[in-house]
């Protein structure tokens, strides 16, 4: 019977273990959103975000996932290159933060430009699968 007791115990401590989530899975959702959004992937920009996405850009728009995925895919939103440093990730329960800076060489709509932010992104545990939540970035002075 001691050993039926200790073996359930660690299998739940085991299953636990595997079950949390971690940042190197996280790293890589980043990794997978960055190479969609510059590919212009529209079935893995969807896939890689939620319903309910909230996409806040440093000049105050917000979008909807929708909108989001509409003006990546149609080159409204063009990114041609996509760098990320400092990133940072912290995972509290099913949600993830991630805080990097983001710097990208643009083709917004045919015009060439570049941008360098501090972008912070929320990550959440939807049936199973990691979601992008929420992005908000703001202008580096």
């Amino acid at each position: 019977m001691k050993r039926f007791g200790l073996f359930s115990l660690l299998l739940v401590f085991s299953l636990g273990v595997i079950a949390q989530p971690s940042e190197k899975q996280v790293t890589e959702l980043v990794t997978k959103l960055t190479q969609a959004m510059i590919d212009a992937d529209k079935a893995e920009l969807d896939h890689l975000t939620s319903d309910n996405l909230s996409y806040g850009h440093s000049s105050g728009r917000v979008e909807d996932k929708h909108t989001f995925v509409e003006n990546i895919v149609n080159g409204k939103s063009d990114f041609v290159t996509i760098d990320l440093a400092e990133q940072t990730v912290t995972i509290s329960g099913n949600v993830a933060v991630v805080r990097h800076i983001f710097s990208a060489t643009t083709n917004d709509s045919g015009n060439a430009g570049s941008v360098k932010l501090k972008v912070l992104l929320v990550w959440q545990q939807e049936k199973g699968h990691w979601k992008l939540l929420a992005r908000q970035a703001v202008k580096i002075p």
